[in-house]
């Protein structure tokens, strides 16, 4: 981790301070969640779009038993 220093006012300070003790959970925590919330890890998120997107394979039955050689045939038909 690195040790990072901010200046909050008053008032945000004592928000920070209060969520944190409602959550159980150090200030450090609370920003950390938050920086996570407003700034989302793209590669976390692509990812998790990949993960996604690999779920799907195989997940769905043509029916048909020839889909891969024939493809072009059967498209063919419906255009």
């Amino acid at each position: 981790m690195v040790r990072t220093q901010i200046t909050l006012t008053d008032a945000q300070h004592k928000r920070l301070l209060r969520v944190a003790r409602e959550r159980g959970v150090s200030m450090a925590e609370v920003v950390r969640q938050a920086v996570d919330t407003a700034v989302p890890d793209e590669d976390a998120e692509m990812r998790r779009r990949w993960e996604r997107a690999l779920g799907i394979i195989g997940a769905f039955d043509s029916g048909g038993a020839n889909i891969a050689e024939r493809h072009d045939d059967y498209l063919g038909e419906e255009w």
